[in-house]
């Protein structure tokens, strides 16, 4: 069945529907589009381009094939579960596409859900993810372990919190060496370990001390921790800044 480039000024209405194969809803303009709970569509769905003021539907309606690629619309009529349109989303099966995650995410900052909004757009970096050869993935697992691709910065002040006060511990049970004892401050394992982890800031700790065995091996890592949370906080800054 093909609606193609139909005109529609109120609502296509689709509630006790039973379409068997290809429906084509592309380059329609709606006002509304509906389903219920008793729409049985059991092939392909092509939205792609369409433009709809009202989306009333049940994701769960729509079958595990769907064109959304260029759609747009600019209201949410039910209030559901962001993780319901997610699925909804995953059913595309061209795979991941810019476009539908970006009206998505739009669609809910235009409600006033800006917590779904970004829910959206950090499941839209994991799909993107899985698309990208096999060392973008790995910087992507970093990201996202770390600030949630810029979408969760706690995260990021969580991990900052927790390598702060373990390696303050463990360098204040056993302070390395000063390289010059006699022009060497008093070392202070809060600071010597700032020293390390922010690399854009220095406390006169990091140079005045030179670890050695285990420590060393810890200093090496706190360095490398600071890069990449301040690459990932800097990238997830860019990305809000962006969406201003």
């Amino acid at each position: 069945m093909s609606f193609t480039g139909s005109s529609v000024a109120g609502v296509l209405c689709l509630k006790r529907a039973m379409i068997v194969g290809r429906l084509s809803l592309r380059k329609i303009r709606a006002g509304s589009v509906r389903t219920k709970a008793d729409t049985d569509l059991s092939g392909p769905v092509d939205f792609r381009h369409s433009q709809i003021d009202v989306l009333a539907d049940d994701p769960a309606r729509w079958p595990d094939d769907l064109l959304l690629d260029g759609l747009t619309y600019r209201h949410l009529e039910a209030s559901l579960p962001v993780r319901d349109r997610l699925a909804w989303l995953a059913k595309d099966s061209t795979g991941y596409l810019p476009q539908p995650y970006g009206q998505l995410a739009t669609t809910y900052t235009a409600q006033g859900h800006d917590a779904a909004a970004r829910q959206v757009l950090l499941a839209k970096c994991r799909r993107q993810r899985a698309s990208q050869p096999a060392t973008l993935r790995i910087w992507g697992h970093i990201q996202d372990w770390t600030v949630g691709y810029g979408y969760r910065p706690m995260r990021a002040a969580a991990w900052l919190v927790l390598l702060l006060l373990t390696a303050t511990l463990a360098f204040a049970s056993h302070h390395p060496p000063a390289v010059k004892p006699a022009e060497a401050p008093t070392f202070n394992a809060f600071l010597y370990t700032l020293d390390l982890l922010v690399p854009v800031v220095s406390f006169g700790q990091e140079q005045a001390f030179n670890p050695h065995g285990w420590q060393q091996w810890l200093a090496a890592a706190l360095i490398a921790a600071g890069w990449i949370l301040a690459t990932t906080i800097a990238a997830g800054l860019t990305r809000s800044l962006s969406r201003q």
